[in-house]
């Protein structure tokens, strides 16, 4: 777990284009908003369930998701690239997301 700041580091750089978030240091991992354990739930149904999770939380609140689908990796920080969320830290099995603006 101590990848956490180099993945804040990185993170930082591709979320660039959320003004108005809390910066990523800011957060307490052992105290997110809320928790979300996936299993081996596949990418579609994995991010259909991951927006509507982050969809009922407030904006700048962060969720600690476990994903232990082989294409989380890559599949989580695209999504939230498309999506505007930020993906604040990852290490796969865990991803930590801090729910966009609006």
């Amino acid at each position: 777990m101590d990848h956490f700041l180099d993945s804040v580091n990185s993170s930082d750089k591709r979320s660039e284009g959320n003004p108005g978030l809390p910066a990523a240091k800011e957060f307490d991992r052992a105290n997110p908003e809320a928790e979300w354990d996936a299993g081996d739930m596949g990418c579609g149904e994995l991010v259909l369930e991951l927006y509507l999770r982050l969809k009922s939380m407030k904006p700048g609140q962060l969720l600690k998701l476990t994903a232990q689908d082989p294409g989380a990796p890559e599949d989580l920080p695209a999504w939230c690239r498309l999506t505007g969320h930020r993906l604040v830290s990852s290490e796969h099995p865990v991803y930590w997301i801090q729910r966009k603006e609006t």
